[in-house]
């Protein structure tokens, strides 16, 4: 198999590290990412121009692109600058719009694409932990052809600035079933919503969103009522993957910043980095950035397959990343000694956010565990198969 990117995607990551080189060095991120936005605006316009958010979509959307090694490359590209704007959520949101949205919501999905819409996904709720179709405090109700919306969601990225969020709610069902899940696409502005924004601890902003009796109508809803599940499943994955990449971008930078220190900090007058311990230590962490990239590799690959093989490629990537990125923020730490964890060295945050990717989506632990059910549903389908066949 031929794992070299094509040249349009070898384009489009030139020229997207060389814009983020240039444009969005430490000093601007750190700036924008402490700053009361959270983001920058006129970044995030440029990024457009750029056609990155394209990337990101196929062309009956609107996009250039849209592939899971499309995904990789731009999101691999973000974790090298720690870019803050809202990537991730435009990404999530506009995917799921383009699976399951009608004509009049496809239609929107150029402002998204050209960056006049901000987009967040508000679907995380206390006490989930992760559980995807655990929808339990957002509840949503028809009745004399209107919807009523009431609940609340948390860490919401960027909420304060989005103009449209897309909410999952639960319609019908127990609270963990996925089954009665309806996802809906709330205007920032609608009677009865309120946010609370506040900064979080790896750079940019997020916030609490709270829904009460907000009236909305049925051009609101996206894809079949109670059957949002499968919708939301497939764009949180895309997110996934997204977030696999960014974090192999980061540990690149990682890596790099600590072997420049091993090669140029001196003790006993040669460079550490000479010191045949601390050369062992370094060739593991290479090793295991290698496997953190093999499989982000695969993830990409299995996006647009079935159900099963997706879900399973893209745990697989996201236990992968959640080990190997807290070892490699570990690792690069120790080895600079106490330098590494002053807040001007660039090399902390890369850290603090290479631990921050594991919690977002769900952690290590988590995708472990959905790795092993979906290997066990797989190995059923196929023992069924074979008694159907005997």
């Amino acid at each position: 198999m031929n794992f070299q990117h094509t040249e349009d995607r070898r384009m489009l990551a030139d020229s997207l590290n060389r814009f983020i080189s240039e444009q969005y060095g430490f000093a601007t991120r750190d700036r924008i990412a402490s700053s009361t936005q959270g983001f920058s605006e006129e970044l995030w316009a440029r990024f457009a121009e750029l056609g990155v958010i394209g990337a990101l979509f196929d062309e009956a959307s609107g996009g250039f692109g849209g592939g899971g090694f499309d995904i990789s490359v731009v999101f691999e590209s973000i974790g090298r600058g720690l870019v803050v704007e809202p990537f991730l959520d435009t990404l999530i949101v506009g995917r799921a719009i383009a699976r399951s949205g009608s004509d009049a919501q496809k239609a929107a999905l150029g402002s998204l694409i050209d960056g006049s819409r901000i987009v967040a996904l508000a679907h995380g709720e206390p006490n989930s932990h992760y559980e995807l179709p655990r929808v339990a405090a957002t509840r949503a109700a028809r009745s004399d052809n209107w919807w009523t919306l009431n609940g609340a969601k948390a860490v919401v990225q960027l909420g304060e600035h989005a103009q449209v969020f897309l909410v999952s709610a639960r319609t019908s069902g127990e609270d963990d079933a996925e089954a009665g899940i309806t996802l809906l696409l709330v205007p920032r502005d609608a009677a009865g919503v309120t946010v609370r924004g506040y900064r979080k601890i790896d750079g940019g902003r997020a916030a609490e969103v709270t829904f009460d009796n907000v009236t909305l109508g049925d051009d609101s809803v996206l894809g079949p009522v109670d059957q949002g599940y499968a919708t939301l499943e497939y764009a949180v994955s895309c997110g996934v993957l997204a977030l696999c990449a960014e974090a192999v971008g980061a540990m690149d930078v990682a890596k790099d910043y600590t072997l420049d220190y091993l090669r140029t900090r001196k003790q006993f007058g040669v460079p550490i980095g000479s010191f045949q311990a601390l050369q062992h230590r370094m060739a593991d962490l290479l090793l295991e950035i290698e496997q953190a990239r093999s499989a982000v590799i695969n993830a990409a690959a299995a996006l647009d397959g079935d159900r099963n093989a997706r879900e399973r490629a893209v745990s697989a990537a996201k236990y992968s990343i959640g080990r190997i990125g807290a070892r490699v923020a570990e690792e690069c730490i120790q080895l600079h000694g106490g330098i590494g964890m002053t807040w001007e060295l660039p090399l902390a945050h890369y850290a603090k956010r290479l631990v921050m990717i594991d919690h977002q989506l769900g952690d290590e632990d988590h995708h472990l565990e959905r790795f092993v059910s979906f290997g066990y549903a797989e190995r059923q389908s196929s023992a069924g198969a074979t008694c159907r066949q005997t």
